[in-house]
């Protein structure tokens, strides 16, 4: 598995990651109509660092899933030791360990900038899968946000704040 920065190039594959998921609208608090230039202007905002994860290191491979890397505050600011990612893994390529191999190259990414830490600010609780993972990961659960999430089907449900001290 490869794990590089995202290019110019890679915004049709990063949309046909990202439309799904949002338009679901049962694991990010985006807008479900929310369209594509706003969608990629999101996630590939100026304070982001956004990443791909392809299964080869041939060009032409497909991108499988995306995150980025953000400070969680602004830097040189007291809470700016602390950044803050955001993951989304394609739905042909799920349950392949995309997620968390995405996450242990965002550690170690988040490492190598000076961070101390990393925080979700919302991770859905009904997200069982991710919840799981971020778990298995090291991050603990610092926090819920009772009826913090409006969930398609299941209403308002709790969301988490999960936290790891690098």
């Amino acid at each position: 598995m490869l794990i590089r920065p995202a290019r110019a190039e890679d915004c049709d594959a990063i949309w046909c990651i990202l439309a799904p998921v949002i338009r679901a609208g049962e694991s990010y608090p985006l807008p479900r109509d929310m369209g594509r230039d706003d969608a990629l202007a999101y996630w590939l905002g100026a304070e982001n660092e956004v990443f791909v994860a392809q299964d080869e290191e041939q060009a032409a491979s497909p991108v499988l899933g995306t995150y980025y890397l953000r400070p969680n505050q602004p830097r040189g600011g007291g809470g700016g030791h602390v950044c803050n990612c955001g993951f989304m893994v394609g739905a042909q390529a799920g349950g392949r360990g995309i997620g968390r191999r995405m996450c242990q190259h965002a550690l170690a990414q988040a490492r190598a900038r000076g961070y101390r830490a990393m925080q979700f600010n919302l991770v859905v609780s009904t997200n069982v899968q991710a919840v799981k993972l971020w778990q298995a990961c090291g991050f603990e659960t610092a926090g819920r946000l009772p009826r913090a999430f409006l969930h398609p089907q299941r209403g308002y449900v709790d969301a988490l704040v999960m936290y790891q001290e690098l």
